[in-house]
């Protein structure tokens, strides 16, 4: 099944709705049904899957090299490396570890998870030894505010740097203000983690109200209205109707009237606010 794509700055194209796998590997006993619910995700398009050696201590990486076994060719696969492993040496023995987890032999895009001590210079450097030797297509970047990504773009190589993963949704939208128009002025995509807000969004009056005007679930809105101004959304989804239902957020067009009604009940930000993490 056929889901929009937007263009990377190096080219490649990627779906505009992936999978997310925070918290998946935790608990064995919910192995088989993480698996299957990734793969019902490929078969209905989703086939930008993201995780990190930090979920679940390389646990999701694992699922994720169950769920795409026999399909790595029609993935397209989101690692990320922690701070404290990012320096020179540190970046190619963790991607090196995340590649056996995942079983596969290159990562498409490979990110630094946050900020830590390690001057950028030095992870970029060891981003780009590992796509010389094709360990990764491309890499990016997570949870930098404007002033990282400045410091970034000033960084030598560091206009390499293919997308920005924060959290945005509903009710985180301070990267509004400064942040994404500073992505989209240097042609960066933003990619959205928690984009429901890890479900609690789902329950607002204000959602639910536009949901049943348009005859779709709350989550669905939450996802179009995270996806309507080209940001790419990675929601995590366990369960087969979870998974179906992040798809269908594709099918929903939201109207000025949503668009408005959603604007009072969580209104765009007025001033600089620091960066939200989960």
């Amino acid at each position: 099944m056929s889901v929009p794509t937007t263009l990377l700055p190096c080219g490649a194209a990627v779906p505009v709705l992936g999978q997310g796998t925070w918290y998946m590997g935790e608990d064995r006993r919910r192995r088989a049904a993480e698996v299957a619910a990734l793969r019902l995700g490929l078969d209905l398009g989703l086939t930008l899957i993201d995780t990190a050696e930090m979920y679940a201590d390389g646990g999701a990486e694992e699922v994720v090299g169950e769920a795409i076994a026999g399909r790595r060719d029609g993935v397209f696969l989101v690692s990320k490396v922690l701070p404290h492993n990012a320096s020179r040496r540190g970046t190619v023995a963790a991607c090196e570890r995340s590649l056996r987890r995942l079983g596969t032999d290159r990562i498409d895009l490979y990110l630094l998870h946050w900020r830590g001590g390690t001057p950028f210079a030095e992870t970029v450097e060891a981003f780009e030894a590992l796509m010389r030797d094709g360990k990764i297509g491309s890499w990016g970047v997570s949870n930098l505010d404007p002033a990282d990504m400045e410091e970034l773009a000033d960084t030598p190589g560091g206009d390499g740097v293919q997308t920005n993963q924060v959290l945005y949704n509903l009710t985180r939208r301070g990267i509004e203000y400064d942040l994404l128009p500073l992505c989209r002025q240097r042609g960066v995509p933003v990619m959205a983690y928690s984009p429901v807000e890890q479900g609690r969004l789902l329950h607002h009056p204000a959602l639910r109200r536009v949901a049943d005007r348009l005859g779709a679930t709350p989550a669905r809105v939450a996802l179009a209205w995270v996806l309507r101004g080209g940001v790419i959304a990675i929601p995590k989804a366990s369960a087969p109707e979870h998974v179906r239902d992040n798809r269908a957020a594709l099918d929903v067009r939201l109207d000025d009237a949503a668009l408005a009604e959603l604007d009072r009940a969580f209104p765009p930000p007025t001033r600089p606010r620091p960066l939200e993490m989960l």
